[in-house]
């Protein structure tokens, strides 16, 4: 029987390679005629291991480690060069694969940073389609700031750290210049230049997977609709709700065992992300706020990586970088922690309230469990997520919205305090959204939800563009 065969070319960190082997899992599980290849790009700047499949249609290749620059930190230029020196070797990877007969491939699906890609998939006259790992709104703002950009003369630099606002079709408010993602004003790295270019490039593929779904970003995905832009799917919430993924299970079964001991909803868990670190002062003023505050708390506290690498690590003696007799003051109702075992985290019933980096893989997971958000955006996109949770959908209260890693600003403690005031308030009209939006959630995805037929129509539509271009050989 002829095989047909996906090819997905994710970008190598792992928010966005489990992202893409989720979907893989739900493409196959859908229609069993598809078997999937995954490539993996060594990445200097971090770790790719752990990435694992039960199934029998996914397959892993990992493509040979290349040298790029000898750049120590990553930057736009970088990432841009890293990705153009990989094009032959997916090249040849996918001609390894189509050596044999029975197997036809259908076409590319290729991570949002990944559009260098596509230029492959032309070669072998197969369609492409994006694999976009944030939000609809998210997706429709970097495409309007593209378009201004190109055509009608905008200066993107005139909205950097500013209050001046810029009305996007996907958002229902005006947008001020001081959430955008910070990648747009870096012109000396090369990060604008990047996302522009991408961005441009998300217009020539047939159609984009997106990780949200209509009743949570409905105004974002209406605006979308019947625009200019390759048709939208919106498939999520798409998670590893699987308790595994990374760290130790050691320190994870203290972790649980602890919550056990916790009154339901009462505990904030507050946890920055793979790369979410901060300096001394900022986590003093945490740590004030938190032991003011007398809330339960789990604190996921990593210390900031050396020069020229991305990931925190673990402190190694915790208590030199908190203050003086804080540990033993706030024994009874707190816990502090390196590495998070995330999902099992916010799935237990002792946690009310996240503190978050606002990465949209951990935004779709706290809706999934239910817990209300507190924002504390630190990179990437994670301002404009932040944003739009707060302002736009009413799903999350407000630490800071605009707070960057890069910007030498502390958050004081009276603001964290009063941000985990409103979070872990019962009766807060964001806790009762939350809860409906959880069940929602749940729905799309099983038989008759919106993201479950959105995938049926993805699949249609492939299967129909790859008949197409069989009749026209």
């Amino acid at each position: 029987m002829e095989q047909t065969e996906l090819v997905f070319i994710p970008f190598p960190v792992i928010g966005h390679l489990a992202s893409a082997l989720e979907i893989a899992k739900l493409i196959t599980k859908r229609d069993p005629r598809f078997s999937i290849t995954i490539f993996i790009m060594k990445f200097p700047f971090g770790s790719t291991d752990g990435m694992d499949t039960d199934s029998d249609s996914i397959r892993f290749v990992t493509l040979p480690p290349v040298e790029v620059s000898s750049e120590t930190t990553p930057s736009g230029h970088f990432f841009s060069e890293f990705l153009k020196v990989h094009i032959p070797l997916v090249r040849d990877a996918v001609h390894e694969l189509t050596r044999s007969n029975s197997v036809r491939l259908s076409g590319f699906v290729i991570d949002m940073f990944c559009t260098h890609m596509i230029d492959v998939a032309d070669e072998f006259g197969v369609p492409s389609y994006l694999f976009f790992s944030s939000g609809a709104a998210v997706l429709g703002f970097l495409l309007h700031v593209q378009f201004l950009h190109d055509y009608e003369g905008l200066d993107i630099n005139e909205f950097k750290d500013s209050d001046a606002e810029l009305d996007v079709p996907t958002f229902v408010n005006s947008i001020p210049g001081k959430v955008f993602p910070a990648g747009m004003f870096d012109k000396e790295s090369g990060g604008a230049e990047m996302l522009l270019y991408h961005t441009r490039r998300f217009r020539e593929v047939k159609g984009i997977l997106v990780n949200t779904f209509i009743e949570l970003e409905s105004h974002a995905i209406q605006s979308l609709s019947g625009s200019t832009v390759p048709e939208v799917y919106p498939v999520g919430p798409i998670l590893n709700t699987r308790m595994g993924s990374g760290g130790g299970q050691q320190d994870a079964s203290a972790i649980m065992n602890w919550l056990d001991d916790q009154p339901p909803s009462s505990v904030v868990f507050l946890c920055f992300g793979s790369m979410g670190s901060f300096g001394a002062d900022q986590i003093k003023e945490i740590a004030h706020a938190l032991e003011h505050s007398g809330h339960r708390f789990l604190w996921s506290l990593r210390q900031p990586p050396p020069k020229g690498k991305m990931i925190p690590s673990d402190h190694e003696n915790i208590e030199q970088v908190l203050p003086e007799g804080f540990l033993h003051r706030t024994a009874r109702i707190g816990k502090v922690i390196g590495w998070a075992p995330q999902i099992a985290v916010l799935a237990h019933s002792a946690v009310g309230g996240f503190v978050s980096h606002c990465g949209w893989n951990s935004l779709l997971e706290s809706v999934w469990y239910g817990v209300p958000v507190a924002t504390w955006p630190i990179y990437a996109e994670q301002q404009i997520n932040a944003f739009q949770m707060v302002k736009d959908l009413g799903l999350a209260v407000e630490i800071k919205i605009d707070y960057n890693k890069d910007r030498d600003h502390i958050v004081s403690a009276h603001e964290i305090e009063n941000g985990l005031r409103n979070l872990m308030n019962i009766n807060s009209e964001v806790r009762k959204k939350r809860k409906e939006m959880e069940k929602i959630s749940h729905k799309v995805m099983i038989d008759g939800g919106s993201s479950h037929f959105s995938l049926g129509h993805f699949i249609e539509d492939m299967d129909s563009k790859v008949m197409k271009g069989k009749d026209a050989l």
